[in-house]
């Protein structure tokens, strides 16, 4: 005789499935409040020139873009294949670019306007009289922090 009795098998409980609708929305929330959509859509082809010092923007919401470059492909045959000027989401000539950075500054707070910076993002490729134009307009408007973007050399 045994003192112990042999019970049938016990079976483990099954997983509760109450929680996990919390879990999922909880993960659902933290993804889009941190994640950051992209404000504008790129109109142009930048292949940004390699730099040999490169350093990384503080507060990028106090840069204002000026994209120059060759239209994508989708646009090539509505507006040519020569460089174009990109301000926000469309296609604008030097004489635009006053109002660009009067709309720009309109919207950053009063302390943040002395910061702001203007960045061209312009393709290796673009031909510098382009260039030299965008920056004349800029000194026009007293826009005179500019940054010309570009990437790390590879090694």
């Amino acid at each position: 005789m045994s003192k112990f009795k042999k019970s049938e098998k016990k079976e483990v409980p099954a997983m509760s499935q109450g929680s996990l609708s919390d879990i999922v929305f909880m993960l659902l929330f933290f993804f889009m409040v941190t994640t950051q959509m992209r404000e504008t859509e790129n109109k142009v082809q930048v292949k940004t020139p390699s730099a040999s010092e490169v350093v990384k923007l503080e507060r990028k919401d106090l840069n204002s873009y000026i994209n120059v470059g060759q239209p994508i492909k989708s646009l090539q045959a509505q507006y040519g294949t020569e460089a174009r000027i990109q301000l926000n989401d469309s296609f604008k000539t030097t004489d635009d670019i006053r109002d660009f950075v009067a709309a720009e500054r309109e919207s950053m707070s009063e302390g943040d306007r002395q910061f702001m910076t203007v960045s061209i993002r312009a393709d290796q490729d673009v031909r510098m009289g382009i260039i030299t134009d965008i920056k004349q307009e800029l000194r026009r408007c007293s826009a005179l922090k500019i940054m010309y973007s570009a990437r790390k050399p590879s090694e």
